[in-house]
């Protein structure tokens, strides 16, 4: 007899005001698989997992587990049937440390008191075996955003769920962590755990899915299986036409200076060591320079101190020749300076504001925007709104006023995006630019900040992507332990170079 499947999500429909995210749609999860997910960003995939996690009731459809029809009324629900999500916006308490987060709800007592001994051991002994190397006392506010990501998947694993859900789990981890969790999601299906698997990048889903189901604006598109498709095929299926995977641009010709960073010290939140110990570099006009290095090397800081959300403790910056180390943060933004920031939600938006008010975040004082009495003019506001989301293909339920909240993850970084852009900066910094977004968006994005270099802008771009960091870069800058440890050509250096560098194998002029 046919061994029933882990899971089925049978004819799930669920809806939102203003939009069907979910219309009948089938999932069906072997017992041992991966089974990536895949569709553009606001597709429906992180609401079919909200449905399978109980964080939303479908209007339509059924949840089987192992064959017998379950209800999921919330996420006490779910993990009674031992099924765990890490979700892409991470669910902790920033004031707890990294252990309180992963027994929070499951704490062990005895005789009415915690005991933290035991899981302190289990989760060292977890983070061990899995490779999730974890400082269980610093506290989450503290940590980098790779470093919560394996706090989730270890909250996960504590509560030794059967079914896990990963949604975007990559999104933040650098290439040597994706491998690391690659392997782990191997080896978790190899012990019998069934896997969804959450992706926008189709190299990552041909490493380690064994079968993938596509949607495409909210509905089921297909399911086949890795071993027999291309990313091509995948791409195709998701976005509907042919995607260019190759970053085309022409030579670069760099201008006057932009940007002069002249022995920029920035101090750390976690120890008592500057971050960021006095760096020096140039952005000119015309060309793309980039920052690479492994999470948590003084890039953050870097980044905070250039766009004035950290204080310097020493050093120098110059926009366009003028001295704005001490600046505020909107006058460095009327100068010319715009950000795509590293958190989308803690320094890209208001969650609880509307999609149009997002976009005029730091332009609502321009005349375009507000009458001389000081009241805002709404119409002009929807106006502009609406011409961004019209351009940059921001998606979501009720248009301009829609709450960012209820967006998914990657239209909020296309907002984001689109207003930064649309600022008409001298000097773009994009940190992360294209994190959690799909193929197709990604393909977009790289075009724009190359049309930005191209129209003499200053582009400094900070990526743990390694594929785009050498699609994009004119001048790579390698960051390891706060200095900037080797400057390299795209055209003539390699990954490998690039990876000796980033583990600090290697100096320049070493």
């Amino acid at each position: 007899m046919e061994q029933p499947y882990a899971i089925e999500m049978l004819n799930i429909t669920k809806r939102f005001p203003g939009i069907v995210a979910n219309d009948n749609i089938t999932l069906q999860l072997k017992k041992g698989e991966i089974h990536a997910l895949l569709g553009e960003n606001g597709a429906g995939k992180s609401t079919l997992m909200s449905v399978l996690f109980g964080l939303y009731q479908p209007e339509e459809g059924t949840i089987k587990k192992n064959g017998q029809v379950v209800q999921i009324k919330d996420p006490n629900d779910a993990n009674d049937l031992g099924i765990g999500m890490v979700h892409q916006h991470f669910k902790l308490v920033e004031c707890f440390t990294i252990l309180d987060n992963i027994i929070l709800g499951v704490e062990p007592c005895k005789h009415g008191f915690l005991q933290k001994a035991d899981a302190r051991k289990k989760v060292l002994e977890l983070s061990e075996k899995y490779g999730l190397k974890v400082d269980p006392d610093a506290l989450v506010e503290d940590v980098t955003v790779g470093m919560q990501q394996r706090t989730e998947i270890l909250k996960m694993l504590y509560r030794d769920n059967e079914i896990l859900i990963f949604d975007e789990p990559t999104a933040v981890l650098t290439p040597q962590e994706i491998e690391e969790l690659i392997q782990i999601m191997r080896n978790l299906a190899a012990e019998g755990k069934s896997i969804l698997f959450i992706s926008h990048k189709l190299n990552e889903i041909i490493e380690v899915a064994d079968r993938c189901s596509v949607l495409r604006k909210g509905k089921y598109i297909g399911t086949v299986d890795i071993a027999s498709t291309t990313k091509e095929e995948l791409s195709r299926m998701m976005v509907g036409r042919d995607v260019e995977f190759q970053v085309h641009k022409e030579e670069s010709k760099p201008g006057k200076v932009i940007l002069e960073v002249d022995g920029l010290k920035v101090g750390s939140k976690s120890h008592n060591n500057d971050a960021v110990k006095g760096v020096s570099f140039q952005v000119r006009a015309g060309e793309i320079v980039c920052i690479a290095g492994i999470d948590g090397n003084g890039q953050t800081e870097l980044v905070y101190g250039l766009t004035g959300l950290e204080p310097l403790k020493g050093g120098k910056i110059l926009l366009n020749g003028q001295d704005i180390t001490n600046t505020s943060i909107r006058k460095r933004s009327t100068m010319g300076m715009s950000h795509i920031p590293e958190d989308r939600h803690k320094q890209g938006l208001v969650l609880d504001y509307t999609l149009e008010d997002n976009m005029i975040l730091q332009r609502y004082f321009d005349r375009q925007f507000v009458s001389p009495l000081g009241f805002l003019k709404r119409g002009e506001i929807r106006k502009y709104a609406n011409e961004l989301i019209e351009q940059y293909d921001v998606r979501s339920g009720q248009g301009p006023v829609t709450v960012t909240r209820a967006m998914s993850g990657g239209n909020q970084q296309k907002a984001i995006i689109a207003r930064e852009i649309d600022k008409n900066p001298d000097l773009l910094i994009a940190v992360q630019p294209t994190r959690g977004l799909d193929v197709g968006a990604i393909e977009y994005i790289h075009k724009q900040i190359v049309a930005q270099r191209d129209a003499g802008k200053g582009v400094l771009l900070v990526s743990l992507e390694l594929d785009e960091v050498m699609a994009l870069s004119d001048r790579i800058l390698v960051m390891y332990e706060g200095e900037i440890v080797g400057e390299l050509d795209p055209k003539t250096t390699t990954v490998e170079e690039m990876g000796l560098y980033m583990a600090g194998a290697k100096r320049k002029g070493a």
